[in-house]
């Protein structure tokens, strides 16, 4: 087996490979936004074993660029929306703790709300583990297409885990005066400043319950959700009015964008939340997929690596991307 120092010193050397590669993303796509969950899933592959390595790095560009097909679905296929998300403050009054009130068991938590309840006020906790199962199942089949796929979503749903505005009904300060807040916190501050952060997380870890690990994920973004919110209301009080937005051209559209200056500021507040999210984000990915593929009994993966996706699974792709061209949404929108 390979030294992890050697990949240690692999990943220091490809570093600004995969940030120049991330660049190029910043005025592509708004929507971690697209921009951060693809970056989230590429670094996840360099905590592998050397085991796994081989086969995610082989496909290191299908498992970068898929990683928004979760968020692309959402445009057309109901039952996908509430896979993103956990609106915990549903359930509790103030005061209360959640993690005392909402069950982790699945069928606890239906026992307690009812299926319909659970599936209106999101369900990613329990969408992580069973797409955990999903890939172990792809793994002990040795479908290639599978553990591609699974694997690429399984990036966007943990990555979505580490939002704090993903686990609250107030998802884009629409009940607080700060709408828009959700593209600033997601998308603005991680396209402005990706580029300095530490992307060096370690190794992957194999996690007895990947349960467990998918609600350690939300009780972190939602333990820091009252920090984003007050703190951007703070400095909304502090700035003049004419100074929190600015303009950007994105190709040839000229768009409002909360202004550098205000997006900074915001950023330097939170004293490195956001990336210290990203990072618990990068480290998790890589741990379940590293989980599912030891659960699965550790199948020999050098046999697939050469192995390229299917005609079927990259005509069931481009499906996805008509599904997010159409104009149509069925997921929340949080621009």
């Amino acid at each position: 087996m390979a030294n992890w120092s050697n990949y240690k010193i692999i990943l220091f050397l490809l570093a600004p490979l995969l940030l120049a590669w991330g660049s190029r993303e910043i005025h592509l796509e708004k929507k971690w936004g697209f921009y951060g969950h693809k970056r989230i899933n590429r670094i996840a592959i360099f905590t592998l074993p050397p085991e796994m390595f081989g086969f995610y790095k082989e496909h290191l560009e299908y498992i970068t660029e898929h990683a928004v097909d979760p968020d692309k679905r959402r445009y057309a296929l109901e039952g996908e929306a509430q896979c993103h998300y956990i609106d915990l403050d549903h359930y509790y009054k103030v005061g209360e703790d959640p993690f005392q009130i909402v069950p982790k068991r699945w069928t606890d938590a239906v026992a307690k709300f009812s299926e319909d309840t659970l599936q209106a006020y999101g369900i990613v906790p329990w969408h992580i583990n069973i797409m955990k199962m999903k890939l172990q199942k792809a793994f002990e089949t040795k479908n290639v297409d599978l553990i591609l796929k699974y694997s690429a979503d399984i990036g966007h749903y943990i990555g979505d885990a580490h939002v704090p505005l993903h686990t609250t009904e107030n998802y884009n300060g629409q009940y607080t005066g700060q709408r828009g807040i959700h593209g600033l916190w997601e998308s603005r501050l991680v396209e402005i400043n990706a580029e300095s952060y530490d992307y060096f997380v370690g190794k992957s870890r194999y996690h007895k319950s990947t349960l467990e690990l998918a609600w350690d994920a939300v009780k972190g973004s939602h333990m820091a959700l009252d920090s984003v919110l007050r703190i951007e209301k703070e400095i909304t009080s502090e700035f003049p009015s004419d100074k929190k937005y600015s303009f950007e051209q994105r190709g040839n559209t000229t768009i409002p964008v909360y202004s550098y200056e205000f997006s900074q500021e915001y950023h330097k507040r939170m004293n490195g939340m956001v990336e210290r999210r990203m990072r618990a984000a990068i480290i998790a990915v890589g741990s379940i997929w590293y989980t599912a593929w030891v659960d699965a009994g550790q199948p020999d993966l050098g046999a697939l690596q050469s192995v390229p996706p299917s005609a079927e699974l990259l005509e069931e792709m481009r499906s996805v991307d008509e599904l997010f061209h159409n104009e149509k949404h069925k997921g929340r929108i949080c621009e």
